[in-house]
């Protein structure tokens, strides 16, 4: 398993916890920690060079 798997099953994680939370404050803080996960895994993916640095809307835009 890669290690943004990983990161995305903690976003999963927190996701449910957020749905199961009594409160909006513990909802809301599940909710960033998801996010977070949700990036990381997104970083890990660029760094293991699964996805380009620079998104193809961008570097159309340059070209322009």
């Amino acid at each position: 398993m890669k290690q943004s798997d990983i990161f995305r099953d903690n976003a999963d994680n927190c996701l449910q916890l957020a749905e199961r939370a009594e409160g909006q404050p513990a909802n809301k803080r599940y909710s960033r920690m998801a996010s977070a996960w949700t990036a990381l895994a997104h970083e890990q993916d660029w760094l293991d060079g699964e996805i380009p640095p620079v998104t193809r809307r961008f570097a159309q835009q340059r070209e322009a």
